[in-house]
């Protein structure tokens, strides 16, 4: 079972700190997901728990096992293998005490799982007795994180609960801190879920979970991925982007990884399959296989698992082509280029209005661009302003030196203050979360929206400050025009698709990670026609020039780019 807080995977939870005093999550913050049982199957088969293997000797585990959507499955399997061995049960309680262990925190989640259980043994033979006293072996009431569990195992399976840190009690994230090292910057609970499982693995163990696959790109990911390639093997993934995995729709997409602790190799990768039983099946037993064919739906790739890179698990042919660009050219932020993100304020109601409706003195507020006012890819600015609470040196004003600020902030008092970052620092109650830059104002920029299917770069002559749901490129060196047709082009939808995470209908992040691993030459490499070319195609708005302009930057071949010239989402085999 997974969790889902403001669209994105969360589970029907509560929370239990170090001196197991549970913490509730409300039930306007929580919402069940359930995987389908076809996805189950097929993770269980890639994990390699299936019945024609002696499970009774296996040690499985499911770190948060919900309404049981995976614990079911597993027992049923495990009490078909069993059988076949031992038809009369008379050593059942010694043979499977210790073949399964369920850990879940939600008491109505435990016992609704327990009378589903027992009700399944006894439909297999099992004395009532017998049954009660393996689930009571089986299943471990608490917080998984914190958890004592009895031993190692031989798998761990399962659909992580996807949590963010500021719904976790403040003492409870620190004990978890300080268990967990893959825990940085702003990872979610299952960042150190899938670490647990992956440390108390035996050697050739596997972990088989389906979870959002933002970790794999992201910053916050980045000590995770280190731990699996310094000691583990990424065996398969499976892209399940816009595939119907669990019974309630998603927005932040999963993927299934299965992780055996055993010297890294190649990773075998399938993408987007259909979710139905007998498919899944064939394709589980497709990417288990001693080799891949050609003509599978099947592919592999060497070295997907670099430190702490993210994972780069396209079609090789593509990303030969990105490592070639990689190779041959320089960061954007390495050839004069800046990416930055606009203000966040903590409280747009109070810090954010008509800019001309603001009661604060006119030094003190700066027009504001949001992402509706470029909807068109030109600016059509709708009057909006942001409060500046900061002087040109980076310190907040005095008070006493503006007093309709003070009065304006004073009105809204009770809103401010409960902010986190007002909280934090009480001393600088009125401080926005970002610090306001003035001069950004008066600087031509780039202005790119965070979800887009394609790229959306709207060029800024420097009249307004960016809201924080805009990325802004701004350059000392290069043309911005310039710098905007490279960015319309495919060649930034190549490094944006490779390295973002994708959301609902195949959109991308472009976030200030990923543009910033966008490569350009340097503006003094580019010949005086190119430099033409690239800016005219930007003012025209012509993808197609931004297209053959930016192949010309980059020395893109005719087979290069006939790769790019296809949808660069669409993965090939």
């Amino acid at each position: 079972m997974a969790i889902s807080i403001q669209g994105e995977l969360f589970s029907n939870t509560t929370y239990m700190d170090a001196a197991s005093l549970q913490i509730p999550v409300s039930p306007e913050e929580r919402g069940a997901v359930y995987t389908k049982p076809e996805v189950v199957g097929f993770i269980l088969d890639l994990a390699g728990y299936t019945t024609d293997q002696p499970l009774h000797e296996f040690r499985i585990l499911e770190p948060s096992f919900g309404e049981g959507d995976f614990l079911l499955p597993i027992v049923e399997r495990l009490l078909m293998a069993y059988q076949l061995s031992s038809p009369d049960h008379s050593n059942i309680i010694e043979d499977l005490s210790t073949a399964v262990r369920g850990v879940e925190v939600h008491d109505g989640s435990i016992k609704n799982t327990r009378i589903k259980l027992i009700a399944l043994l006894q439909t297999h033979g099992i004395a009532e007795s017998d049954a009660h006293m393996l689930v009571d072996e089986w299943i471990i009431e608490g917080d998984f994180l914190l958890a004592e569990l009895p031993h190692t195992f031989t798998h761990a399976v399962g659909n992580p609960p996807y949590v963010r840190q500021e719904l976790v009690p403040d003492a409870l994230m620190s004990e978890y801190r300080a268990r967990y090292k893959t825990i940085y910057d702003r990872a979610d609970l299952y960042i150190p879920f899938i670490e647990r499982c992956l440390r108390d693995l035996e050697p050739g163990g596997a972990l088989g979970f389906i979870c959002a696959d933002r970790w794999m790109k992201n910053r916050y990911g980045g000590p995770l991925r280190a731990m699996i390639a310094d000691e583990f093997h990424l065996a398969a993934y499976i892209d399940m982007v816009d595939t119907p995995a669990f019974l309630s729709e998603v927005i932040s997409y999963p993927a299934i990884t299965i992780i055996r602790r055993e010297p890294s190799g190649p990773t075998r990768i399938a993408y987007r399959p259909q979710i139905e039983r007998d498919t899944l099946r064939e394709l589980a037993q497709t990417i288990r296989a001693k080799k891949v064919t050609a003509d599978s739906n099947v592919i592999e790739v060497a070295d997907v698992t670099r430190d702490s890179e993210p994972w780069l698990l396209q079609a090789s042919d593509k990303l030969r082509v990105l490592r070639r660009l990689e190779a041959e050219f320089p960061l954007l932020e390495e050839v004069g280029c800046k990416v930055g993100i606009g203000v966040a304020t903590g409280a747009d109601k109070i810090f954010i209005g008509p800019l001309e409706d603001l009661e604060v003195e006119p030094d003190r507020k700066l027009p504001l661009v949001t992402t509706k006012d470029i909807e068109t890819g030109t600016v059509q600015w709708k009057g909006l302003g942001v409060i500046n609470p900061f002087r040109n040196d980076g310190r907040l004003v005095d008070l006493a030196d503006y007093p309709m600020l003070a009065a304006y902030l004073e009105k809204n008092t009770d809103l401010v203050r409960k902010r986190n970052v007002a909280k934090k620092n009480p001393k600088n109650w009125f401080r926005t979360i970002d610090r306001i830059y003035p001069e950004l104002v008066n600087k031509p920029k780039l202005l790119i929206p965070d979800i887009k299917g394609e790229a959306h770069i709207v060029y800024e002559e420097g009249h307004f400050y960016p809201h924080h749901n805009l990325y802004f490129v701004t350059s000392k060196e290069w043309d911005l025009r310039a710098v905007q047709a490279v960015l319309l082009s495919r060649i930034t939808k190549l490094f944006i698709s490779t390295y973002s995470t994708q959301m609902r209908g195949g959109y991308l992040r472009f976030q200030a990670q990923y543009l910033r691993r966008i490569r350009l030459p340097k503006w003094q490499d580019v010949s005086v026609d190119l430099r033409e070319q690239l800016v005219k195609a930007a003012v025209a708005g012509d993808i197609e020039a931004c297209n053959l302009a930016a192949y010309d930057l980059y020395l893109i071949s005719p087979d290069e780019g006939q790769l790019l010239n296809h949808d660069i989402n669409r993965s090939s085999k």
